[in-house]
């Protein structure tokens, strides 16, 4: 898995809900993960034995708005461009009401959206190799995706999220764009690795993201109100060497807040 080695990375990314039911059996059905634990109000789901996508209801939490802070999509890395195009045929088999498909030159991906509004990414990413360059930054663009091709891909029939499924990356909204890097680069050692008018891409060890931070909705947002819906908390995950250049920064604390109130979580990755 191209994101696997970097010193930092995703671990689960954390959604208050309204419905928990109704929500956890999207990710099931649509995605194909499964419920790894359920408590009373809290659902982990996983791929294999990996959690990748924390749950939490609270009924009486405001609806978010899609113009404050908070996620703009969590992005579900597939361990290989066969797995996206069956993926791909199960949402149309499924009827799911894709809101895009793109090619991103790192990588292949396809849009969606949870029940309670909440942006999903489905991606493969393309070879390491090929992932262009231009002035010292990974060059990304946002072309059509070649929807025959992906789903052409496909070896067999969907039977769930494979083995190897992570979050690649968490998309963010933010208020503003260079507050942002100063949390995310400046604060918690990611690299920026490229810009888009009005986003900032940042990764670690040469990953193309793993977090995007954009103001496209979003432009001189303040901080977050709670309980609201929407994300809950970021987990980072960190290598020996990284989690100890982590904790230097932040003065020993693992739980943080960005400049708008999303929380971010840092642990240490499994031996």
């Amino acid at each position: 898995m191209s994101t696997a080695s970097a010193p930092l990375e995703i671990g689960r990314v954390a959604l208050t809900v309204n419905d928990l039911a109704a929500v956890r059996d999207f990710y099931r059905t649509a995605l194909g993960l499964e419920v790894l634990r359920g408590d009373e109000g809290v659902a982990l789901l996983g791929a294999g034995d990996r959690a990748i996508l924390e749950l939490r209801e609270d009924r009486s939490a405001r609806r978010r708005s899609a113009r404050e802070a908070g996620l703009f999509h969590t992005a579900f890395l597939l361990p290989s461009r066969d797995a996206l195009g069956r993926w791909l045929r199960h949402a149309a088999e499924s009827r799911l009401p894709l809101q895009g498909a793109s090619d991103h030159l790192v990588s292949e991906a396809v849009y969606l959206a949870d029940p309670e509004g909440n942006g999903i990414e489905v991606y493969a990413d393309k070879p390491r190799e090929a992932w262009p360059r231009e002035g010292g930054e990974i060059k990304m663009d946002t072309l059509p995706m070649d929807v025959n091709g992906v789903a052409g891909s496909a070896d067999g029939p969907w039977t769930g999220a494979p083995e190897g499924t992570v979050v690649g990356h968490v998309h963010l909204q933010v208020g503003n764009v260079a507050e942002a890097e100063e949390f995310y680069h400046g604060a918690l050692g990611f690299d920026v690795m490229t810009h888009y008018p009005g986003a900032a891409f940042l990764g670690s060890g040469g990953y193309h993201h793993h977090l995007g931070a954009n103001v496209w909705n979003s432009r001189g947002a303040g901080r977050r109100t709670y309980p609201s819906t929407g994300l809950a908390d970021v987990e980072i995950l960190a290598d020996g060497s990284a989690m100890d250049a982590l904790l230097t920064r932040t003065g020993g604390q693992r739980h943080l807040a960005d400049p708008w109130g999303t929380s971010v979580t840092l642990n240490a990755k499994a031996a």
